[in-house]
């Protein structure tokens, strides 16, 4: 059964915060996390996934996502984890999300791609018509073995030429694929638009790879990468940063103003950072069957906000669609 999580004792004091209170808008977005294993585990990650993980969503839980989809008639469905493509429902959840012509985004880490059992996922992807939003930390190679794990660059990137032999990022094609940039340490992403040119020149040059755009995320301080940051002791230093960069102007385009996100039990947060803190929503609904009964899509419903959220509104603003400004 579904529990709402409630706040934890050290997310408490995070909710005594500065940040300004913001409200939502119509919802359009449902983000689920899947299940917290993954393939690989990386130095950043904000959800502590890895190959050991096990917690992962019940199956009655899958199947009330393409009903809500339908209910709350959302424009996309958008499917993270761990990596989510693990989840034994992944294939068939994306099929009834596009039945109902629901865009399906996959975040995606791309070497799931190249794993064994998975030899016809890129094809699915392509066949299903599903946005994937891939992690490429750099386009270079020690820099992203170093924050992924040795041999994680070479199977980006052969996984990105399958990618493109589907015609996936392929000028005028429709198979949309992003590359999804953040920095390795306790710093703010340089400018999006200029950044992407070096992508697109580097990756092309020397690998012959394309792609559509690039989304600079700054990283969040919390669960595997706030450790490090303790460990190194610039975990003040860089919250100091986050809330110092703060602009006004971001708030306007911030994920959690449209989009919900429902944690492996089921559980709902106004975003995936939330989830991870344990803070739940700003009010009623608490799980995802509850969003069956909504008739406003959320409007004007309270977010939940603590320090953190800082790492949205920094400098050029960061959300899961990349900057705010």
């Amino acid at each position: 059964m579904a529990e709402s999580v409630r706040i934890q004792p050290d997310a408490m004091d995070a909710l005594l915060s500065s940040f300004p209170s913001i409200r939502r808008r119509r919802l359009e977005t449902l983000q689920v996390n899947l299940g917290y294993r993954c393939n690989q585990s990386c130095s950043h990650c904000h959800v502590d996934a890895g190959p050991w993980r096990t917690e992962m969503m019940e199956p009655h839980q899958v199947e009330l996502i393409p009903q809500v989809l339908k209910h709350c008639q959302l424009k996309t469905l958008d499917l993270t984890g761990g990596a989510p493509e693990l989840h034994p429902q992944f294939r068939d959840l994306v099929s009834a999300a596009r039945a109902q012509d629901v865009e399906v985004i996959d975040r995606c880490n791309l070497t799931i791609l190249t794993e064994p059992g998975q030899e016809s996922l890129a094809e699915f992807l392509a066949d299903s018509g599903v946005r994937i939003v891939a992690s490429l930390p750099c386009y270079e190679q020690e820099r992203v073995d170093r924050q992924r794990g040795r041999g994680v660059f070479e199977r980006s990137l052969d996984a990105l030429q399958v990618l493109n032999r589907l015609g996936y990022g392929m000028p005028g094609s429709s198979l949309k694929l992003d590359l999804v940039y953040n920095p390795s340490g306790p710093s703010l992403p340089p400018p999006q638009h200029s950044l992407e040119k070096q992508y697109r020149k580097q990756l092309k040059a020397s690998h012959g790879i394309s792609f559509h755009h690039l989304l600079t995320l700054a990283n969040m301080p919390i669960k595997r990468f706030a450790r490090d940051l303790e460990v190194s002791g610039e975990l003040e230093c860089y919250q100091n940063l986050l809330q110092e960069a703060h602009r006004s102007d971001n708030l306007d385009g911030v994920m959690c103003r449209t989009l919900i996100s429902v944690s492996w039990t089921g559980a709902l947060h106004d975003c995936d950072f939330n989830q991870q803190l344990g803070c739940s929503v700003g009010a009623e609904p608490a799980v995802l069957a509850d969003l069956l009964t909504i008739q406003d899509g959320l409007v004007d419903q309270p977010i939940a906000v603590a320090d953190h959220c800082f790492g949205c509104t920094a400098g050029q603003g960061s959300s899961c669609g990349g900057s705010l400004s």
